[in-house]
């Protein structure tokens, strides 16, 4: 074709817009406040313990009730978000989860509290494969582990964090307010996120009106015409809407059995990680009786560890894999590095700091930094195994993950009651070296689907 017949492009057209960040902000906003949320319950903990006379293992219990419904729930909304999208299932998720939280302050039983726990699972369940979607669409290959890195670990673990600091050292220590109207505040700001996410986001950059040809092509990793010409074409065409039926004809025993591996570090890594989502405050409280801003202060410590940890996690990816160009071992070798320091760190923390609560949280820092500079790893990997079926993937893999939340937090809960807080210390470690060893087994490079657009070179 002629470059003469071709329109000329505007400096404006030439250059790509910047939506994506806007759509990067939503997504990192939505991880923040998915853990502001969920780590809100164990800060409320001691008070329900004193309030409903609920025992440890009660509450791990109810806490193993999110997590029931959290796996069931997972693979259905996952696979819902491949197939209609995320403009509106990660809204309805939001809101789900809101009301559910508003329900933890009214419930005037454990009854009532088991079917608000419960429905927190279910509005909580579909979020993190939506938001595995959404950077998936939103940003190339060649950034794409750091920026799942930000939104999936930095941006969680810093909502978590954000729950002990505002929750428990502003709101119920500083302004002295019952955990209750703390709790219906955070339900409200949740429905006016769900609001923004509704006018604000898209499931691509094509449907978004304020993206450019520049922009998409750029996300796409399409090779763009010259600076000054830009060509009219209709696009790609859609692919195929994934089903559960496809997904397994496209898969084989080698991949099924690399999707295992993955599957199994990811349940270690849920067990390891209970302990922080669910039992600081309340290791604090029981074992060195501190109020509630201390215990909001040093609860955070181990989740700031985190999220620094997820940043620099997806960052090592990146530049790994630019310098050696072996992204197997290159995600591995991050994640098995991340996990046996962890173990480490930890082991050393309960032989020569358990006492001294502020030192053991510093040296919690340390441990949640290196075990959490893995989850940019498993979150890059799910998406290089995934090819199109990236949600469904990420909500299979998690919704097996979630059997270690069921099963941790009434370990975990028991052990506290029946032996000593020192015990699940000690168990963390254990999985924590466990799931360093896991990932000799996992290789990225493996496509779950056996299909045009994961296969080459087959």
């Amino acid at each position: 074709m002629n470059s003469s017949n071709l329109p000329v492009a505007s400096p404006e057209e030439s250059r790509a817009t910047h939506v994506r960040w806007l759509v990067f902000a939503l997504g990192a906003s939505t991880s923040w406040l998915l853990y502001l949320h969920r780590y809100t319950f164990a800060l409320i903990k001691p008070k329900l313990s004193e309030e409903l006379n609920i025992s440890n293992s009660e509450l791990g219990l109810l806490d193993s009730a999110f997590s029931t419904a959290y796996m069931l729930f997972q693979v259905p909304t996952g696979m819902l978000a491949d197939f209609a999208g995320t403009h509106w299932v990660l809204p309805l998720l939001v809101i789900i989860w809101s009301i559910a939280l508003a329900m933890h302050a009214w419930a005037p039983n454990v009854s009532a509290l088991w079917w608000a726990r419960a429905l927190f699972g279910v509005g909580q369940s579909g979020a993190y494969p939506s938001l595995s979607r959404l950077t998936r669409k939103w940003f190339p290959a060649t950034v794409r582990g750091s920026a799942q890195g930000f939104i999936g670990v930095f941006a969680g673990r810093i909502g978590g964090l954000s729950a002990y600091l505002l929750i428990g050292y502003v709101m119920i220590g500083l302004l002295e307010m019952s955990w209750q109207t703390a709790v219906y505040i955070l339900a409200g700001a949740g429905l006016v996120h769900a609001v923004f996410l509704i006018v604000l986001y898209r499931d691509s950059p094509r449907q978004h009106r304020w993206a450019n040809k520049a922009e998409t092509d750029y996300i796409e990793g399409v090779q763009s015409a010259p600076a000054d010409i830009v060509e009219v074409t209709d696009g790609p065409a859609p692919p195929q809407k994934m089903t559960a039926r496809r997904m397994i004809r496209q898969s084989s025993p080698r991949s099924i059995l690399n999707l295992i591996a993955l599957i199994v570090q990811s349940v270690l890594s849920v067990v390891a990680d209970n302990i922080y989502s669910n039992w600081i405050p309340l290791f604090l409280f029981q074992v060195h009786g501190l109020e509630f801003k201390k215990m909001g202060i040093y609860s955070a410590l181990p989740l700031l560890g985190g999220a620094l940890g997820g940043v620099a996690g997806g960052w090592l990816n990146d530049a790994l894999i630019a310098r050696t160009g072996n992204r197997r071992w290159s995600r591995s070798g991050v994640a098995m590095f991340g996990k046996g320091a962890a173990a480490v760190i930890l082991a050393f923390a309960i032989f020569n700091a358990y006492d001294d609560p502020q030192l053991f949280c510093w040296l919690l820092f340390a441990v949640k930094f290196f075990g959490d500079w893995s989850l940019s790893t498993s979150w890059a990997t799910v998406t290089d195994i995934s090819g199109r079926a990236t949600a469904s993937v990420f909500a299979f893999n998690n919704s097996i993950a979630s059997v270690g939340a069921i099963f941790a937090p009434a370990m975990y809960g028991y052990v506290a009651q029946h032996f000593d807080w020192r015990v699940v210390f000690l168990i963390a470690c254990g999985v924590y070296a466990a799931c360093a060893l896991s990932w000799l087994a996992i290789d990225c490079t493996i496509p779950v689907l056996r299909d045009d657009e994961t296969q080459t070179g087959t």
